[in-house]
């Protein structure tokens, strides 16, 4: 089960957050400094995508100068969730062209949307990229 989602700058900026747990607001702000620092101080041509944080496990991948990082439990699949990641990339990018900082910024309610066609209550639901554009086609001819 993913406890949390973060995506992140390379500075620490919280760019979106989801939480699948009950965690306090101090809990939170330590969490999201704690995978900062352990994330963007990894090498990334030499060490994996995968590191054990607490009692779970943080699967992240960087894209240009932001980091998506799930918080799973330690017997979850890393692989799923790091396609996941990038199903949720590519999904942005077929919107945005090449996905940037300022695009979730600016368009954070459509990357919601397109993170709750992907995941629901911490679990990975949908995992068809057509079906989520689709749906996504739909939301927006609703609006």
């Amino acid at each position: 089960m993913i406890r949390f989602i973060l995506v992140q700058n390379r500075q620490g900026k919280t760019r979106l957050e989801k939480w699948y747990g009950n965690y306090s607001e101090q809990e939170r702000q330590k969490l999201k400094t704690e995978v900062h620092r352990t994330v963007a101080s990894r090498d990334q041509k030499h060490q994996s995508n995968f590191v054990e944080f607490h009692n779970h496990r943080i699967i992240y991948r960087r894209y240009a100068g932001l980091f998506f990082c799930f918080c799973v439990d330690t017997n979850d699949n890393e692989l799923a969730y790091l396609e996941a990641i990038h199903l949720f990339v590519e999904i942005l990018d077929s919107y945005h062209g090449n996905v940037c900082e300022l695009d979730l910024v600016f368009n954070f309610y459509m990357v919601y949307s397109v993170l709750d066609e992907i995941i629901l209550a911490g679990e990975i639901q949908e995992t068809s990229r057509s079906v989520i554009l689709n749906r996504m086609d739909q939301l927006s001819n609703l609006e």
